[in-house]
Formats: C-alpha cells, sequence, structure tokens
C-alpha cells in the first residue's frame, strides 16, 4: 500500500467536506445542529450508550446530508435541463435525507426528555 496515496484520499474527503460547508446550506445547517447537541449532551450528563447513540445519529445525519449534495451535482452534470427522472432521483435522495433527520430528532428527544424533565 501507497502510504502516499493513503495519507492524500484523506486530504481528498477534507476537501469534499470544506466545500459541502461552504456551498451547501443544509450540510452547514446540520453541522450547526450537531454542534448545539454535542453542547446539550454534554451539560446532560449522558451516558457512554447515549454518547454512543448521539455521535452515530450525527455521523449518519452529516454523511447522508454529503451523498445527497454529491448525488444532485452529479445529477446537474449529466443533465443541464429539467428531466422528470432527474428531479426524481434528487427529490428521492432529499427524502432519504429527512427521513433519517426525522429519526434522528426522536431518538434525541427520547434520550434528552427524561433527562430534562
Amino acid at each position: 500500500m501507497n502510504a502516499n496515496r493513503f495519507f492524500r484520499s484523506f486530504k481528498f474527503a477534507a476537501e469534499g467536506i470544506k466545500t459541502a460547508l461552504v456551498k451547501e446550506q443544509n450540510v452547514r445547517f446540520h453541522f450547526l445542529a450537531a454542534v448545539i447537541v454535542v453542547i446539550a449532551a454534554f451539560f446532560t450528563g449522558l451516558s457512554y450508550t447515549e454518547w454512543q447513540v448521539i455521535i452515530l445519529l450525527i455521523g449518519g445525519m452529516i454523511a447522508l446530508e454529503l451523498i445527497n449534495s454529491a448525488l444532485e451535482r452529479v445529477v446537474d452534470l449529466v443533465t443541464g435541463e429539467f428531466h422528470p427522472l432527474a428531479k426524481q432521483a434528487k427529490d428521492i435522495a432529499a427524502g432519504a435525507v429527512l427521513v433519517f433527520a426525522v429519526a434522528s430528532a426522536i431518538i434525541g428527544l427520547l434520550i434528552f426528555i427524561p433527562k430534562w424533565f
């Protein structure tokens, strides 16, 4: 294995995250939400298992949003004009993000609300 190539792949991944943060409003929103959740979790005193769940949800949400953004770019690259299938692909990917976001919010509420009230 070429170590230089291996470490270069991390640079490319970081560039992708940076690009998404600069160009994608929803990615910025999810990163901000993640910071707020981590701060709330710190002050709430979550258990080790609850921290694991929160970290998994945050990582999954951000990863899914990055995949959605990548898919949108690929669709735009393939067709510069409106096409119903291109719209469906983008809408379905956005729907996947929404499903995970709602599930994450519900799980977050199930973790935090009993500790707050």
